[in-house]
């Protein structure tokens, strides 16, 4: 094995390998994460009752919105350290890592207290049935307590992943996840604490999470390392993850607003329609991992390639990981589409829940493959540093046009599959904008000129 591969750098070598290499455990750590949440929703939908599930399905909007604007930030963070590692410039990527745990640990704080005092106006802003509305707050007080833990853990996964570690995170993510397994069963079967006790589960396996990436930054010997005595927030790397990661999150958060707003569109369905859009929502967010894994491989690769200088590889990268994930996506969406009401029936063997939720899976999975052109075309710009590009596009196609689509085709056919073609259709936007940016703008060149400047 070289020396490049040790060191996590894909500046060299064979480009459909390393993105397949890297990839693979970015999308198996992003189907653990996502475990967390589902394994509360099946647990409390088969033990529990319907009313139960909702109550999670009402609050995952919520946490999302709460979290989007970090995740945003983080992933401005990992645009910082992958160019800074990519272009072998050690001070950078230790003073990048640094200042942005310190940045989490104040940041994961204030968010705690936030959530928590603000959860209650959230659930009735969006209209949550009544029948759930109590065991939704319950589920978000804990949630957010914690949400220290979520900050500094994603922050440690983000700097390991810029530096080519995915297998990493990925071991920490099964751990915790089987951890939480185990914990959600005890506390809700066993000692009948409801969706609290899925709640408490969870937070405690974020915890646990948090400690050991923590600990693997403390115990490298690469540039990267942790050290706790010196944390502290640098102005002028922290300005270059804000520059990058703002737009980001802003775009996350204000998607996210949007999902809230498409939830209490469901909500006026009926908690049946809320508990089988929130398990076909799982199956969207397992769906859109490949798409979202690929886009951070091309992120990561693309800001070392960038770094490195090494401009006809970023081209070579960015149509490897389209053709790798459309791929991925078009498999696992037949697979989907084909078992839709066997889907639905893992969280739920309500006849009504079951309905809601296949109609959305069978109206979605077809245009998944739109999602795959958006991430990629956006996650090689953002490591540019042109995130506000990808901002512009989404809010316009999935906040703006979502929104006015539902508002209006709603109030003519008041039927959830509504809810499904306003995903689906602006997906199709959002990948055409995107694209005619990135292929428009010649930004690639760009970059080369500024280099020779």
């Amino acid at each position: 094995m070289t020396e490049k591969k040790q060191n996590g750098l894909m500046t060299s070598g064979n480009i459909y390998e390393q993105l397949i290499l890297f990839s693979i455990p970015l999308l198996l750590g992003n189907f653990f994460q996502l475990m967390y949440n589902t394994i509360d929703s099946v647990v409390v939908g088969n033990f529990v009752g319907p009313t139960a599930l909702a109550a999670v399905g009402a609050s995952t909007p919520i946490i999302n919105f709460m979290i989007a604007f970090f995740m945003g930030l983080a992933t401005g963070a990992g645009v910082v350290v992958s160019r800074y590692y990519g272009a072998r410039k050690t001070d950078g990527v230790h003073k990048t890592v640094h200042t942005f745990i310190a940045f989490s640990l104040i940041f994961g704080l204030i968010l705690s207290a936030v959530g928590v005092l603000m959860a209650p106006y959230f659930l009735r802003w969006m209209a949550t049935p009544a029948d759930t509305i109590k065991e939704a707050d319950a589920y978000l007080a804990i949630y957010f307590a914690g949400n220290v833990f979520v900050t500094i853990y994603n922050a440690g996964t983000g700097i390991l992943q810029a530096v080519g570690d995915a297998k990493t995170p990925l071991y920490i993510l099964i751990a915790t996840s089987i951890m939480n397994i185990f914990l959600d069963l005890f506390f809700v079967i066993v000692l009948q604490m409801g969706v609290a006790g899925a709640a408490w589960a969870t937070i405690i396996s974020e915890a646990v999470s948090m400690c050991l990436v923590i600990y693997v930054l403390m115990r490298t010997d690469k540039e990267y390392k942790l050290h706790l005595r010196q944390l502290r927030i640098d102005g002028k790397y922290l300005k270059e993850i804000v520059k990058i990661g703002v737009p980001a999150g802003l775009q996350g958060m204000v998607v996210s607003v949007s999902n809230v707003m498409v939830m209490s569109y469901i909500n006026g369905f009926g908690s049946a329609s809320v508990a089988g859009f929130s398990s076909a929502n799982k199956y969207d967010n397992f769906l859109g991992l490949p798409v979202n894994s690929f886009g951070l491989a091309i992120t990561t690769f693309v800001g070392q390639n960038l770094g490195a200088k090494k401009y006809d590889r970023v081209k070579k990268g960015v149509h490897a990981t389209l053709i790798l994930s459309i791929a991925t996506v078009l498999v696992l969406g037949m697979i989907v589409f084909a078992f839709a009401d066997l889907c639905i029936s893992f969280f739920s063997q309500d006849p009504e829940v079951i309905q809601a939720g296949a109609t959305c899976i069978k109206v979605m999975c077809p245009f998944y493959f739109a999602l795959c052109f958006h991430q990629v075309y956006s996650g090689a710009l953002r490591a540019s540093g042109r995130s506000s590009v990808p901002m512009v596009t989404s809010i316009m196609a999935f906040v703006v046009i979502r929104q006015i689509f539902l508002a209006i085709v709603l109030q003519i056919n008041h039927d959830i599959s509504i809810v499904g073609w306003g995903y689906s259709l602006t997906w199709i936007l959002a990948a055409s904008f995107t694209a005619f940016y990135y292929f428009h703008s010649h930004w690639l060149q760009t970059e080369e000129a500024r280099d020779r400047i």
